[in-house]
């Protein structure tokens, strides 16, 4: 009997060794399950998570090809402008360099005839005071029996006053005084008080007495001719010496009398053309034409005309190279000369000048 019970013990222990063995081995098997379920629903959330992230990038870089796009449109339309810009400018400024050059040489030509001017203009008015003038400067010492033409002083260039010195008409023998006398001068206080304190800062301004005395006195009323609009811009041109006065040509006519002709040679007379002076309205032969600054237009002027056009270009001809300093004279001998000069332009106003053949 206790054999019998210890069988059954031991079969008992054993069947319960393997059940054990049984439950561990289930255990197991569903804790790896379990795992696995976890580990694959981590890998899915993971690769969602990836999926998302992916498409965001893919958005992102979407985006950006776009802005990369526009930029470079935007940089190829921006060169574009820039060089059209560059080119516009290179040849804007090749126009400005051409006009520069264009001007330089010119106002190196005339500068050049300016210091060849200034120079002849200089060695004359040095050379002449009161006791010892200068006779081309001063026309009208010249001795009243000379059949020469008086010098004159320049030219009538372009772009530049006339400077002409006109003498006054010689008085003939049935009018000139018996007892030969002499001219005699006395110095006016108040006008040389007036050019003393001009001269302290010479200018061609109105505020000054003394030129707002001379243009009352003597130049408004010298260049006041019948046409009023016209004598105006004579005025201001002759102001800015800006004017310009040309012989005309003269035309070639069948031999007549000389007495009312210029002969010129074997062949024919010249003659000047009969016309109307542009200034004064009156017919007359105008052997002269103006013109007033870079205008292409040309105004025949009467040799009255042109007498008083010339007497005030003297007289702001004198009043220049005194601003300019080339005047090497004392005051009271500069007074004079400008007295001088405005008794040419008294004289002229009122209707005297010198013809050619004088």
């Amino acid at each position: 009997m206790s054999g019998g019970r210890r069988g059954e013990v031991l079969l008992r222990e054993e069947a319960g060794a393997h059940g054990g063995e049984a439950y561990s081995l289930s255990r197991l098997r569903s804790s790896s399950l379990e795992i696995r379920e976890k580990g694959t629903e981590f890998l899915r959330e993971q690769l969602d998570a990836a999926q998302k992230e992916l498409k965001l990038k893919g958005e992102e870089c979407e985006r950006l090809s776009h802005v990369r796009d526009q930029l470079e449109q935007e940089l190829e339309e921006l060169t574009a402008s820039l060089f059209e810009e560059a080119h516009k400018m290179v040849r804007e400024a090749n126009v400005k360099r051409a006009n520069a050059e264009k001007q330089l040489k010119e106002a190196q030509g005339k500068i050049d005839v300016l210091q060849a001017e200034v120079s002849a203009l200089k060695t004359l008015v040095l050379t002449s005071t009161p006791s010892s003038p200068n006779r081309q400067l001063h026309p009208q010492l010249q001795g009243a029996g000379s059949k020469g033409t008086p010098t004159l002083l320049g030219g009538h260039t372009r772009n530049k006053s006339a400077i002409l010195t006109l003498s006054h008409p010689q008085p003939d023998c049935a009018s000139a005084s018996p007892h030969n006398s002499q001219e005699d001068k006395e110095l006016d206080s108040v006008l040389f008080a007036e050019f003393l304190s001009w001269k302290e800062a010479p200018s061609l301004d109105r505020s000054s007495a003394f030129i707002s005395r001379i243009y009352r006195e003597d130049i408004e009323p010298c260049l006041s001719f019948t046409r009023s609009e016209l004598s105006q811009s004579v005025q201001r041109a002759v102001e800015n010496n800006s004017l310009t006065i040309e012989p005309v040509a003269m035309t070639v006519m069948p031999m007549i009398k000389t007495s009312a002709v210029e002969c010129g040679g074997p062949n024919g007379c010249r003659a000047p053309v009969e016309t109307t002076c542009a200034l004064s309205g009156m017919s007359h032969p105008c052997r002269h034409r103006i013109k007033l600054g870079d205008k292409e237009t040309y105004y025949h002027i009467s040799p009255s005309s042109r007498a008083r056009i010339t007497a005030v270009c003297n007289f702001f001809t004198y009043i220049r190279y005194i601003q300019q300093g080339l005047v090497r004279q004392d005051a009271e001998q500069m007074f004079w000369e400008l007295v001088r000069l405005r008794r040419e332009m008294s004289v002229a106003k009122l209707g005297f000048f010198l013809t050619d053949d004088s």
